[in-house]
């Protein structure tokens, strides 16, 4: 009886182990699997990619910056436009500045996604250190880009809803507006940048976005002839009277050469003579993400209305 007892025991045991050492590899097995970050692919402007469903550690090589700061996804580095910007300064404070041409920089931050125009440099080694997501600049509108971060990030719905706040907020500013203004009443986004003007159209950042795509402001005949198509357009203190409008939102950098505001030209311009301009501090002007669109909104609401 003992004899043939123990075979069946000895069999027994071999069964539970095997069974058991399976049990474990898939335990192993699955902790692995948990163990790997989540991913999503994200259909680019240059085919689907793979990317954190969750990053943690954020590079922005050119701008949209203020896309991801409202999007609440932490930065590790940014480009020198962003780091010097005034508008990201409390958000920015312990972020390294970083360019496309410090590669290892890049890789001493740790990046698990990095973003950027499309025209960067050594793209093909940014892609070896994280997944590397480029845009075409004017490819989408400012509206759409945001909403494009969005999906990347894994934050549709929560970019959605500030497009959906931001265009109510600014369709019933600009009704105000043009209520008090005038339907007529044009408006002009001038900048002042170095020892040169530009004059701009609807969509170059200055506001321009708002004002003339949200709020449905008017733009002088002149400025639409010239900078509409462009984006902007680069002008002489002479001819200034011929682009400003009854409104002027004068963009201005503080090195800039800002002598053609002592001239008569510049004085006798209607809407300068009227207290028409409002000023524009150009350095983080030239952005048009949520938080530089929600306090330009501000600025404007304040110059045109009071409030």
């Amino acid at each position: 009886m003992k004899k043939l007892l123990f075979p069946f025991i000895l069999l027994l045991v071999l069964i539970i182990s095997a069974c058991s050492n399976e049990t474990s590899g898939k335990e192993e097995s699955s902790s692995k699997k948990e163990e790997q970050p989540k991913t999503i692919t994200y259909q680019s402007e240059n085919g689907p990619i793979e990317v954190p469903a969750n990053p943690k550690r954020v590079i922005l090589l050119s701008g949209f910056t203020g896309n991801v700061i409202d999007l609440g996804v932490n930065i590790v580095g940014v480009d020198v436009w962003s780091k010097n910007n005034p508008t990201f300064k409390e958000e920015l404070k312990d972020v390294a500045e970083v360019s496309d041409e410090n590669l290892e920089k890049i890789i001493e931050l740790e990046p698990d996604l990095i973003i950027g125009l499309s025209n960067i440099k050594n793209l093909d080694k940014l892609k070896e250190i994280a997944p590397t997501v480029t845009y075409t600049w004017g490819k989408a509108d400012y509206l759409t880009q945001h909403l494009e971060i969005g999906k990347l990030l894994n934050k549709e719905k929560e970019a959605q809803a500030w497009i959906d706040d931001f265009k109510t907020r600014a369709k019933t500013a600009g009704d105000e507006i043009r209520s008090k203004i005038g339907e007529d009443t044009t408006v002009s986004v001038i900048e002042a940048y170095d020892k040169d003007l530009y004059v701009f159209g609807n969509n170059w950042a200055r506001g321009t976005e708002i004002l003339y795509q949200a709020m449905n402001l008017k733009m002088p005949d002149k400025v639409k002839e010239m900078a509409l198509k462009s984006g902007y357009y680069a002008i002489s203190a002479e001819v200034l009277p011929e682009y400003a409008g009854d409104y002027v939102i004068l963009s201005k950098y503080a090195d800039a050469d800002h002598s053609f505001q002592e001239t008569e030209t510049y004085k006798n311009i209607p809407a300068v003579k009227n207290n028409r301009v409002f000023e524009l501090n150009g350095k983080g002007a030239s952005f048009s993400d949520p938080v530089t669109l929600d306090k330009q909104l501000d600025f404007f609401k304040k110059s045109f209305l009071g409030n």
